[in-house]
């Protein structure tokens, strides 16, 4: 079988000093996305278990299937689960699911969970598209902006790419900054047209590192025109798989002139912890 470039490693996670039999509110999350799903359990408001899995044809088995694997290493059931809150763009989908909340929302009460209150402006950049958020000291949503373009911007994109130079996509933003020079930015906004030019500079003798360099310059730079348009704050965040890509980071905080706070945890999970966290007070209020 070839080797499949653009796939990521899949995993869990759990606190094993949580005792949830003692707990008052056992919550989840489960973020649906285009290209990854992640399922969060909170055990009173603590973070207890995680899993991060590929999205497949279907929405209800990948809900099932990250649910699954969030909890395989713990003893607890899904039945346990008192509520359950589904986003992502499979969050209708989602069939164990209590309530569906945006995405926005969720990424950005997750967001303020995990970085903390001072954070105001966050970038999630997703497998199909890229949000600026703007959030206030609880996590609330004052303004978002969304990307209008094709998934040339996005992690769909990069997973195209990666395929394409047969780079492993976890390196992809090491390499893309082992270049002499910076090469000028690809010019396509679209993947069709962008793997298109990535070819023709291949042709051309370029190398695969410049190639990178120059497709993640071209990302960094369309998402740093979406930050200026809502209005970038200091205290600012990256959420998403792309935030695991340190030649887009890298690139996006020399255009911006600021640095986004590094993160603890897997950025990829900010969505579901927020849903489950959402969970906790829907459940909190009924």
């Amino acid at each position: 079988m070839p080797q499949e470039f653009w796939r990521w490693k899949e995993y869990n996670w759990h606190a094993p000093d949580i005792a949830w039999r003692n707990a008052k509110i056992i919550t989840a999350g489960v973020d649906v996305g285009s290209v990854s799903t992640q399922a969060v359990v909170m055990v009173d408001g603590k973070l207890f278990a995680y899993a991060n899995r590929r999205t497949g044809s279907s929405s209800p088995d990948s809900a099932r299937r990250a649910m699954d694997c969030a909890l395989e290493e713990t003893d607890l059931a899904l039945d346990k689960i008192h509520y359950v809150v589904g986003t992502g763009y499979g969050r209708v989908n989602v069939p164990f699911a209590h309530k569906t909340m945006t995405e926005i929302a969720c990424h950005a009460r997750g967001a303020n969970f995990l970085y903390g209150a001072s954070v105001r402006t966050v970038l999630d950049m997703g497998g199909q598209d890229c949000k600026a958020i703007k959030i206030d000291a609880q996590g609330k949503v004052v303004n978002f902006l969304m990307n209008d373009k094709c998934a040339a911007g996005t992690g769909r994109g990069l997973e195209v790419i990666a395929d394409l130079l047969q780079v492993p996509i976890e390196e992809m933003g090491e390499l893309s900054l082992r270049v002499e020079k910076e090469p000028e930015p690809v010019s396509s906004t679209c993947v069709v047209f962008a793997k298109s030019e990535a070819l023709g500079l291949l042709r051309k003798g370029w190398k695969k590192n410049d190639v990178l360099a120059a497709y993640s310059r071209a990302m960094a730079h369309r998402v740093a025109a979406l930050l200026k348009r809502i209005g970038i704050e200091k205290e600012f965040v990256i959420t998403g798989g792309i935030a695991k890509n340190s030649g887009i980071v890298t690139r996006l905080e020399k255009e911006l002139g600021i640095v986004a706070r590094k993160p603890d945890f897997d950025t990829q999970i900010a969505g579901a912890v927020g849903a489950a966290l959402i969970a906790k007070k829907m459940k909190d209020e009924r």
